[in-house]
């Protein structure tokens, strides 16, 4: 199994998509900490058990917080693998929390049903997805400050060139 560290094509990758663009975002001025935040809060938001919404609610916060848009988006974008991963588990654990019978069923199954019902298969699961955003509501401020903490920690390692002198100011 060939890891990042052996892959130069991943790591080149990871570099030109990730690392360059947070460098330059850190190069024109915002903080280490604003950028955390922004990136810490896109993951979480973009975990939001509820397809369709996150880049609205992204978009939203960001503008409320006064945050970096498309930091915010990036990581939104970045956390889609990670909503659809968490979807199911957000469901059970909010049937758990709530103290409602779990929902059982597949993508597959929803699928099908969306195709041939869109309004009545959405009201079939809308308590659910109500006991699955609760669920979120649980987790996600505790998520959102632990990446906040370590995204801030290591973009604050981050190696900044120093700031080049500026060449309309005359030297004396």
């Amino acid at each position: 199994m060939c890891g990042v560290r052996g892959n130069p094509d991943v790591k080149a990758f990871l570099k030109r998509t990730v690392a360059d663009p947070l460098l330059q975002q850190l190069r024109q001025g915002i903080t280490p900490s604003k950028l955390a935040l922004s990136l810490a809060l896109g993951l979480t938001l973009g975990a939001f058990p509820v397809l369709g919404v996150t880049t609205l609610l992204c978009a939203a916060v960001a503008l409320a917080l006064r945050l970096n848009q498309p930091a915010i988006q990036v990581a939104n974008y970045a956390a889609y693998p990670l909503q659809l991963g968490l979807f199911l588990p957000f469901f059970q654990l909010g049937a758990w929390v709530f103290g409602a019978e779990p929902v059982s069923f597949s993508l597959e199954q929803v699928r099908g049903e969306l195709a041939a019902d869109l309004w009545g298969t959405v009201a079939r699961y809308w308590t659910a997805n109500l006991r699955a955003v609760g669920a979120w509501a649980i987790v996600a401020p505790a998520a959102g400050l632990l990446l906040f903490l370590v995204l801030r920690r290591v973009l604050s390692l981050l190696p900044l060139p120093a700031a080049e002198p500026d060449a309309a100011v005359p030297a004396k």
